[in-house]
């Protein structure tokens, strides 16, 4: 079984940064895309940014898009997201996510993805 291990969460202030991590401990770790979702209390798991298995090409929600920036190490089995400008809408329960199946390109359908972490809490105050 995968475990996917999130990290980095906290509280910030408007217009902070904070910078999570997912840690993927498997040697296939370089086949998959990885993906962020975010689940704020009360409303549905949404898109955040994901990332190829090389890491050149990336998406991004339009929420996120020029404030947060995805990234991975493959060396080191782990994807990073840098959250800048941070706002009170960005609070919420942070999940990394490993794409279905191998090989294929980043997605922002959660469906897509089949191995979840247990999350990072973000909380932006203003």
């Amino acid at each position: 079984q995968v475990q996917l291990v999130e990290s980095g969460g906290g509280l910030v202030q408007t217009v902070g940064s904070l910078r999570l991590s997912c840690a993927a401990p498997e040697r296939s770790f370089t086949m998959y895309t990885m993906g962020w979702f975010r689940q704020a209390p009360g409303k549905e798991r949404e898109f955040v940014a994901a990332i190829s298995l090389s890491g050149d090409t990336t998406k991004y929600s339009d929420s996120v898009k020029g404030r947060f920036t995805v990234s991975r190490d493959n060396a080191k089995n782990t994807v990073l997201l840098q959250m800048n400008s941070l706002s009170p809408e960005d609070t919420a329960l942070y999940f990394c996510a490993r794409r279905r199946a191998p090989y294929i390109p980043p997605s922002n359908n959660s469906g897509g993805y089949d191995t979840w972490g247990l999350g990072t809490q973000v909380t932006v105050s203003s």
